[in-house]
């Protein structure tokens, strides 16, 4: 996993989010083998190698695949920046399906915040091959909320 944000004299610099590495991928993530990339400060990749199980009846990477990455990607960089009492959640996410993902392409999301509010955030991204060639590319909203539901258990950081 890379870590592309560095000072002058070539070190990382320190985190302002407790958020500075990326969570533990489980459930639906970890069953699609899908794997963080990149987890930057408001600028998250993650990926997935397509094995035929990720198709859909025509024999190309279905679009559920495809918005699983990019919802990842894009709540993973506003993920990023939130305080640890803070709490996010996908509020619309608009995908546009650009190119069919093949089996064994190398496919990498990345997310980055376009704009933040205390209580909004807009997020854009984009899926591509490891030739570089656009699959799909995606706009969304996130609510933020101050404080996680009393339901839900503090992430660790």
């Amino acid at each position: 996993m890379a870590n592309d944000e560095t000072n002058s004299a070539g070190d990382t610099p320190p985190p302002t989010s407790p958020f500075s590495q990326p969570p533990e991928f489980s459930g639906i993530a970890k069953a699609m083998a899908i794997e963080p990339h990149s987890w930057n400060q408001g600028k998250v990749s993650v990926q997935v190698v397509v094995t035929k199980e990720h198709t859909n009846k025509g024999g190309v990477v279905h679009g559920g695949l495809t918005t699983m990455l990019l919802d990842m990607a894009l709540g993973g960089a506003l993920v990023s920046t939130l305080k640890l009492e803070e709490w996010c959640a996908t509020t619309a996410l608009n995908v546009n399906f650009l190119d069919a993902g093949q089996v064994g392409d190398h496919l990498i999301a990345s997310g980055r915040i376009a704009r933040r509010g205390r209580n909004v955030a807009h997020l854009a991204g984009e899926v591509v091959n490891q030739n570089g060639r656009v699959i799909a590319s995606a706009t969304g909203t996130w609510a933020i909320w101050n404080k996680r539901p009393s339901n839900l258990p503090l992430r660790k950081s």
